[in-house]
């Protein structure tokens, strides 16, 4: 792939014409439970989706770890956690115990809700906790491909600066949408400032840095809704490059930890496993990529 220079777009540095088309299909929560692993592993090995993140607090991050071990082509970035939401399965910061750094709740536990961290929160603490997340998934062999953010917490505006600098740092392309309310309107940022995100989003762009463009997550719809909800939502894609957020999981543990909302995780495994998914997105001339070639874009222009 011939690399452009730094000021184009991603779809211009590319090759690709500024009205493309171009997804990333991207499974979030990889390591927060046995079904979201192997949902992981199996749609990369379709080619249905294109890569994941890795919440490393959680139980199951070890078996993402040594699935990645054994099959380097897997596209895996770090899902940056500092919240933990379900009910009764929960998880802990990994570089502290001490309530004092406003991580945690008063059981010992991430806070469940986005609102509830940002009421509590030391940015030295957090940054601390994103820095072991990122280390610990380094350490244990994963070819670490991007950052994102679990429930969007890095894009808090406490902790936005570290975040890109944490990008910066350790030389990965990190999830900040340009549109950046469609990411924060499906997640809990209702009555946080985000005065301010347009200008650094310019900034980072005129900088050269690799943004997304447009951001879509999973619809969370009835299950007798799924079929024709994800088949709007591959036909709507817009053109510039479209991160899709899903949450696939394969049935077994997903049920005990959330029953209400769990057919929106399994759904989304059955449709992404069947090939007339696929067979959509190439008849809708919609061209796919994962965070790999960003990665190599970001250290072609930023270096090392």
């Amino acid at each position: 792939m011939n690399l452009k220079r730094s000021t184009d777009s991603v779809l211009e540095a590319f090759g690709f014409d500024p009205a493309t088309r171009l997804a990333i299909f991207h499974a979030d929560d990889v390591g927060m439970c046995h079904g979201a692993n192997l949902a992981f592993e199996e749609l990369s090995q379709l080619g249905a989706i294109n890569c994941g993140s890795v919440m490393v607090p959680c139980p199951w991050f070890t078996e993402v770890a040594q699935m990645a071990a054994a099959n380097q082509d897997l596209d895996l970035g770090v899902h940056l956690t500092l919240t933990s939401e379900w009910a009764t399965y929960r998880w802990a910061p990994i570089s502290t115990t001490s309530q004092s750094s406003g991580l945690i709740d008063e059981h010992g536990y991430f806070w469940h809700r986005l609102p509830m961290l940002a009421a509590h929160l030391v940015p030295e603490a957090a940054e601390a906790e994103m820095r072991a997340q990122i280390d610990q998934a380094l350490a244990s062999g994963i070819d670490i491909t991007h950052l994102d953010t679990h429930m969007g917490v890095a894009v808090l505006p406490q902790l936005i600066e570290i975040y890109i600098r944490l990008g910066h740092e350790y030389r990965l392309p990190i999830l900040l949408p340009k549109q950046i309310l469609e990411y924060t309107a499906v997640l809990d940022f209702a009555g946080i400032n985000m005065d301010g995100y347009e200008e650094l989003l310019a900034a980072l762009e005129a900088e050269g840095w690799p943004l997304i463009d447009h951001f879509r997550m999973t619809p969370g719809v009835p299950s007798v809704e799924s079929d024709q909800s994800y088949r709007e939502l591959v036909s709507t894609v817009l053109p510039g490059l479209t991160m899709i957020s899903i949450h696939p999981n394969k049935s077994g543990d997903i049920e005990t930890i959330v029953p209400a909302k769990a057919h929106f995780r399994t759904d989304e495994y059955r449709i992404f496993s069947d090939a007339e998914l696929q067979h959509l997105v190439a008849q809708q001339g919609i061209q796919t990529t994962g965070f790999r070639p960003l990665r190599h874009l970001l250290r072609q222009r930023f270096g090392q």
